[in-house]
């Protein structure tokens, strides 16, 4: 049965306080981001029992509603209750302390890369495409039809730093244009070309300050951070430059001074942050080999609902650039996203209620079919609690058999049937026959535990406490912020 999100998202907004609580919102792949005022006015009780709201997760100062692969929908109608205007009003000033920080860095993060996920799901996509017309012969090695696929689906990487940087402007406040302009000093062809001597031991500076030999192409912090610090360098500039030579004083002077800081000083600094995240998870994944893609496989579903597992983005991105593939955390979501859609299955199979029927179906078929994964979590193993444990035994079980089965990922698109090509090795044809072990054990074994388990079936009646909600909200005075 279709949503209507017109009334979902009046009860979302009523009981989070109303408009007046909210000051911004955006939203990812299956989650409303919620930025509120005063977490204690949300209603979290009658938020989670709004039908089409899968699950409510909260984060220092935002609220993340999960609505599932339909949350453009929700979003769209959400925008329509009302824009209010911010203008001169005070931001809010919140207390310091290393949970915040910890909290601000992995909102910054998320928040930059969830905007970037079609993109780079899109263009990994299209790497994989190329791939198997290049492995079944349909296209020739150096024809121009392929190499102009591989360029297509490669762009988005290439030029990571500016889509970084673009999203980053928006969550950090911003002027996109100029931020996008400095990213893209990183990624000139002259500047890579500078690089590439520096690297072959040719010196190279800046005002006679030495440049140190880096490849920003295909990297995630750098850009980030030069972002987080133009916003920062902005503000000052825009203090002292006189108003009668803003429009060209302004711009100039933040490009002469952020440029060069991101160069010879961010830039590196950067590189070194995420070289030094890569090079911790993979001596781990040295150290306990297969066992380590089995306890990613059963943690996987917990970092998801704390939205920590956009963390690895830049990791597992980084590693296929400089290796060609990523074998911890890409064969670990196997396991996890396809037992969560077998356990969402068996919900779907023992159930009484036609609604939960219905949303463990769907939520079993975006799960397996596309990898996607958040709609089974939410919808159905969190709600039910013992799917879950079910889904994290398998997880496990299913991670340790990809680790022994040797499976790496040669893109990043999120695991699931139709994007399983990502796994298949043209240098190991055993690879194809792991992979499809995997995914077929991911689910009966994760069906099978669920069914072992049971699991406490929910009432056909359960939900009326949404329904009042939906009820009781008044879209005519009700506010949001910017977003």
């Amino acid at each position: 049965m279709a949503k209507n999100y017109a009334e979902v998202s009046r009860a979302i907004v009523a009981s989070l306080g109303g408009l007046d609580n909210i000051e911004a919102v955006t939203h990812c792949m299956t989650r409303l981001r919620f930025v509120v005022k005063d977490s204690a006015q949300i209603d979290n009780a009658t938020l989670k029992a709004i039908p089409g709201v899968m699950g409510v997760v909260h984060t220092d100062a935002q609220c993340q509603v999960i609505i599932g692969n339909n949350v453009n929908l929700a979003y769209q109608e959400v925008l329509k209750l009302g824009t209010p205007n911010r203008d001169g009003a005070a931001p809010l000033k919140r207390k310091i302390t290393l949970r915040s920080i910890g909290a601000g860095i992995l909102d910054a993060l998320v928040g930059t890369m969830s905007p970037l996920i079609p993109a780079i799901i899109g263009g990994s996509m299209v790497k994989l495409l190329a791939m198997v017309l290049e492995m079944s012969g349909v296209l020739a090695k150096g024809s121009s039809t392929l190499v102009i696929l591989n360029v297509i689906g490669d762009g988005a990487f290439f030029f990571l730093p500016i889509m970084v940087a673009a999203s980053a402007a928006l969550k950090f406040k911003t002027n996109m244009s100029l931020a996008i302009a400095i990213a893209g000093v990183l990624v000139h062809p002259n500047f890579i070309d500078l690089m590439a001597k520096a690297a072959q031991g040719q010196a190279v500076e800046f005002a006679y300050i030495p440049v140190t030999a880096v490849k920003y192409t295909y990297t995630v912090i750098p850009a980030l951070v030069m972002t987080w610090i133009l916003s920062h360098i902005e503000y000052w500039i825009d203090r002292i430059t006189p108003a009668v030579t803003k429009n060209f004083l302004k711009p100039m002077l933040i490009v002469l001074v952020a440029a060069p800081i991101a160069i010879v000083l961010i830039g590196p600094l950067g590189i070194w942050i995420g070289s030094g995240i890569s090079a911790l998870v993979y001596t781990i994944h040295g150290y306990l080999g297969w066992l380590s893609v089995a306890i990613m496989g059963a943690l996987w579903p917990l970092l998801v609902m704390t939205g920590m597992h956009r963390v690895f983005t830049p990791t597992i991105i980084q590693t296929i650039a400089e290796t060609g593939k990523e074998g911890m955390v890409m064969p670990s979501e196997i396991g996890a996203n396809l037992s969560l859609g077998g356990s969402s299955l068996a919900v779907a199979f023992k159930t009484k209620n036609p609604e939960l029927r219905q949303t463990a179906f769907a939520a079993a078929a975006s799960a397996i079919i596309a990898g996607i994964s958040e709609p089974a979590l939410y919808g159905v193993a969190v709600r039910l609690k013992r799917p879950l444990i079910a889904s994290l035994i398998s997880g496990f079980i299913c991670g340790a058999v990809a680790g022994i089965g040797g499976l790496a990922s040669h893109s990043m698109a999120s695991p699931g049937l139709f994007t399983s090509v990502q796994f298949f090795d043209p240098g190991n044809p055993m690879s194809m026959v792991w992979v499809g072990g995997v995914m077929v054990l991911s689910v009966v074994l994760s069906f099978v535990l669920t069914l072992i388990l049971g699991f406490e079936d929910i009432p056909v009646t359960e939900n009326t406490p949404a329904k009042a909600a939906a009820e009781n909200a008044k879209p005519a005075n009700v506010n949001l912020s910017k977003v």
